[in-house]
């Protein structure tokens, strides 16, 4: 017998998640000098990079690498509850928050249960699902955002979590506070709510939902934060669930001891205090989107209006555009691994990188020169 015939069933058909390749190999296979030829707008990454304080906090803890990290994180949920005026109880960081998906997954999912889930929402939350035996219910969006009231009508008794990404990965759109609320109130006692919140924070506080009320009501809620976006942390792996103790408790029983690293809770409790930090990278980003959409619409290119650091843009052929403006320099994510093969995904970067990946795109579409207009909005025009 081989490994594949000893393995769990269901494994060997699980799809494997399509990372990016090293910059260091793509610029040797194209022939660039050096990675720092390449802009990288792919990973939804905060191209301004971690806090000067996350930095230096980091500095600060190089020499105590020989010491086991704090297996409780102590510091940084009592960082987090002065912040977000909760009780150190309802936090568990975790590594990313993918690792909490998978602690949600443990805890409630396994075969003769479900999940429900937007057909375009982020990826994981259906590989999750697929390794622990439980199916997904997956519900077509509407005009690219997630639609609450089908989603809400496709809960089964056998429905355990119901997953809303907001702002969601990979389209950038949101559900507002009032959708969230209706829906809040007529979501059966016997499911788990997962607000998936990685880029809460780049939204003006106006925007951002308010969802801590359902944790501070017990409510079945988890909300699934992160560092890796916002506060430019992606290379540390670190992000946190806040719930009610109840859940906080029963996902800290399947966690395995250490399992985020001294370094990165000592620069995810530096970068909590740099609001600075955090608003220039608000401002980044709008400054970038209201350029990129700009020039979509002068392209007459259709895209999806964006509400966090990335947008759709649709080019009818999206994998091949992505190779194209890979040999331009630019990496951008192709979508077909999504189901919308037409398009691709571009972080939103600096200045610089915003202009050199538009001037790419004019070239590989033969735009250059181009001042058509057009509306220009996926699903509005």
């Amino acid at each position: 017998m081989n490994f594949v015939d000893i393995a769990n069933d269901g494994v060997a058909g699980l799809s494997v998640y399509e990372p990016g390749r090293p910059l260091e190999e793509v610029a040797r296979e194209l022939g660039f000098e050096s990675a720092d030829e390449i802009d990288k707008l792919a990973s939804n990454e905060n191209e301004l990079g971690p806090s000067p304080r996350a930095i230096e906090a980091m500095k600060a803890n190089v020499d105590l690498m020989h010491r086991y990290p704090d297996g409780g994180a102590y510091y940084l949920k009592m960082a987090l509850a002065e912040k977000l005026a909760l009780s150190p109880e309802c936090f568990l960081p975790v590594n990313g928050s993918n690792e909490a998906i998978e602690f949600l997954a443990h805890v409630f999912l396994g075969p003769g249960r479900s999940i429900v889930m937007a057909d375009h929402a982020f990826v994981v939350y259906r590989l999750m699902a697929a390794m622990f035996g439980a199916e997904v219910i997956s519900v077509p969006m509407k005009d690219y955002t997630h639609d609450l009231s089908a989603m809400r009508d496709a809960i089964r008794d056998d429905t355990k979590i119901v997953f809303i990404s907001n702002p969601n990965n990979p389209t950038s759109t949101m559900v507002g506070g009032c959708e969230i609320d209706k829906f809040m109130s007529e979501v059966p006692a016997h499911v788990v709510v997962c607000f998936d919140e990685a880029y809460i924070e780049l939204l003006k506080p106006e925007m951002q939902p308010d969802t801590m009320k359902y944790v501070r009501a017990g409510r079945n809620v988890v909300l699934l934060r992160t560092f890796s976006k916002t506060y430019g942390l992606a290379g540390l792996r670190i992000g946190y669930a806040i719930a009610p103790p109840e859940c906080i408790s029963l996902l800290n029983r399947v966690r395995q001891p250490f399992n985020v690293n001294s370094m990165a809770l000592a620069a995810a409790v530096a970068a909590l205090g740099d609001d600075d930090h955090v608003e220039r990278s608000r401002v980044m980003m709008h400054e970038g989107l209201d350029y990129l959409q700009g020039e979509f619409e002068r392209m007459g290119l259709e895209y999806v209006p964006a509400a966090a650091n990335f947008i759709l843009v649709k080019t009818d052929n999206g994998r091949e555009v992505f190779e194209k403006l890979q040999s331009e320099g630019v990496i951008v994510r192709p979508m077909d691994g999504y189901g919308l093969g037409e398009f691709i995904r571009v972080t939103v970067g600096v200045r610089d990188q915003n202009e050199r990946f538009i001037r790419a795109l004019r070239k590989e579409l033969g735009l250059e020169g181009s001042s058509e207009a057009g509306v220009g909005l996926v699903g509005l025009i």
